[in-house]
């Protein structure tokens, strides 16, 4: 595997493109997007966990129920949620435009949306512009970067990635675009994903390799608690690739298929540790490990535990090497451990510090410990003595600017 360049138009046949539409009167950034397929595509997607779901997880939740799909339009600005049916109904229409500029079906096209929750859906000004949408679909580099600026909101930096593979004697492709920074916790974290293939795999096998890849990255990132009404990560696979269709007997088992699902996770790793870095206000990238766990369950709970802890943040981003509040935060994670034999340190490119052994204080030196916490990339490692399993969460620093942003989000 090798990472290459063009996010989602990397892979044969897809285009990309973003616009200006003005769907935030105030703001000048691009605010809706396209991605489409020239055929049909396998597609698998994840959806909010959330009771409170956008229109556009209602109307695409329908349209990828078949396991196909042809493109996906996204707007920024406006999450339309808690809109009622007008926003139910426009949801529709942005499904609708797309596939007609398309030429192909409706119920091909999903629907993403971001921004202010509860806010009317300016539909009329997505009517006007589809036809510059169309026009601006491209099949480079380019039209990846447009279409990726046009569904950031508070992200300050572009979460983007491409790989290489071989499957089936065939080079096959993986593009990916994420937006996200804040109202981000599992289960699924506040994201908007959009994947893109040339591999030839069934809609089931495709569905299993991305349900197995966001179990470990997308669905171990915390940033702030809040889980979003909008949540989606999708994934379209065209087949131009040329490869024998993977799992196409409906079994998952096989090389192939096993060598896609490590691209795949690969891919959705690299796109969560992105959006931990960028999370609102976040000056450090945080990772929570924990190993000697009885089970992966285990260890998944206490580090989300910890990483979820807002003291545990503060403390980060203070660089102060508060131990005892990790210890603290595994202890409400309503899982079974012993802190009797629970190790904590803390590492970055500055070194490793042990701060904690058998639950207990040890000597360590504060300046060191410090100057490991002061570096943009932390990682707190935990130990423990119940096993041979583990698991790491990604998240970051609570800063005063985490408040500040979204003290007046809506303005």
């Amino acid at each position: 595997m090798k990472e290459i360049s063009g996010g989602v138009c990397a892979p044969k046949g897809f285009s990309a493109g973003g616009i200006r539409c003005g769907i935030k009167p105030t703001s000048q950034k691009k605010d809706l997007s396209l991605i489409c397929s020239q055929d049909v595509c396998s597609a698998a997607a994840m959806f909010t966990t959330n009771k409170v779901k956008a229109a556009s997880v209602q109307v695409s939740r329908e349209n990828i129920a078949g396991g196909k799909l042809r493109a996906v339009i996204t707007n920024s600005g406006n999450a339309n949620a808690c809109t009622g049916d007008a926003g139910l109904a426009a949801a529709k229409r942005m499904a609708q435009l797309a596939a007609d500029v398309l030429s192909i079906q409706p119920g091909e096209v999903a629907v993403a949306s971001t921004g202010v929750i509860g806010a009317p859906f300016p539909i009329e000004k997505i009517e006007e512009n589809i036809g510059a949408l169309k026009a601006a679909l491209r099949t480079d580099g380019q039209g990846h970067s447009d279409a990726l600026e046009a569904i950031m909101t508070t992200d300050t930096r572009k979460k983007e990635i491409a790989v290489e593979i071989e499957a089936g004697g065939k080079t096959v492709r993986i593009g990916a675009m994420v937006k996200g920074s804040g109202m981000i916790h599992p289960n699924m974290a506040t994201m908007l994903g959009f994947i893109t293939t040339d591999a030839a795999i069934s809609p089931s096998a495709l569905d299993s390799s991305l349900r197995k890849a966001v179990r470990v990255s997308f669905n171990r990132l915390t940033i702030d608690g809040d889980t979003s009404t909008n949540d989606m990560i999708l994934v379209m696979a065209n087949g131009n690739a040329g490869n024998t269709e993977i799992g196409g007997s409906g079994a998952d088992s096989g090389a192939d298929f096993e060598t896609f699902t490590a691209a795949l996770t690969h891919v959705c790793t690299s796109l969560t540790r992105m959006m931990a870095r960028d999370g609102e206000g976040a000056t450090k990238l945080v990772t929570v490990t924990v190993t000697g766990a009885c089970c992966e369950e285990t260890a998944e709970a206490l580090a989300k535990s910890a990483a979820s802890s807002s003291l545990v943040k503060a403390a980060c981003f203070g660089a102060d090497a508060n131990w005892g509040r990790v210890l603290c935060a595994m202890g409400y994670a309503g899982v079974d451990f012993s802190p009797e034999k629970t190790n904590v340190s803390f590492k970055s490119r500055a070194g490793e510090v042990e701060v904690c052994r058998n639950g207990e204080y040890i000597p360590f030196d504060e300046q060191k410990a410090k100057q490991i916490l002061e570096e943009e990339e932390i990682e707190i490692c935990i130990s423990l003595d119940g096993g041979n399993c583990a698991a790491s969460v990604w998240g970051c620093d609570l800063t005063y600017d985490y408040v500040k942003i979204n003290g007046d989000y809506r303005s």
